[in-house]
């Protein structure tokens, strides 16, 4: 763990309810999507775009990946993002992040709108403050930080 945030492992209050709560409100307003596992999103240099994690959501994500059986990310040699499994599907699905829920990617429907989601970021940004978080980072630099 970083010296970036303030609060130590040991007295920091568990995000996986809150996170649990966030995704779920999401899911009650989902907007309709054609994903079917696209995962041109997932590649970062081709989509330009890397989900950007607050400290709950890197944590919560941390989970998904120590539950897969790896204590660390290996970089992906496309530039993809280093979650995906060699069959191109996402290894931590059920904890992947609310930038990766929401779709930035245009093939899939594009990016929700934020009115249809500010609340929520306003929760996660709050969580975020509660943990002694950063604000959002890129995926590729917090979630190996927290693992």
């Amino acid at each position: 763990m970083s010296s970036r945030h303030r609060k130590t492992k040991s007295n920091r209050p568990d995000e996986r309810e809150e996170i649990r709560s966030i995704y779920a409100d999401l899911a009650s307003r989902e907007l309709p999507r054609e994903c079917a596992v696209r995962t041109h999103c997932c590649h970062f240099r081709l989509s330009g775009h890397t989900p950007m994690l607050t400290l709950g959501e890197a944590l919560y994500a941390a989970r998904g990946v120590r539950a897969s059986g790896r204590t660390k990310l290996k970089p992906h040699p496309d530039g993809a993002c280093p979650l995906l499994g060699s069959d191109g599907r996402c290894t931590i699905y059920e904890h992947r992040p609310f930038g990766c829920r929401t779709h930035f990617c245009q093939a899939a429907g594009g990016m929700y709108p934020r009115k249809h989601v500010a609340d929520l970021i306003q929760r996660l940004e709050a969580l975020d403050e509660k943990l002694g978080g950063d604000g959002g980072r890129p995926l590729v630099s917090i979630l190996p930080e927290v693992l």
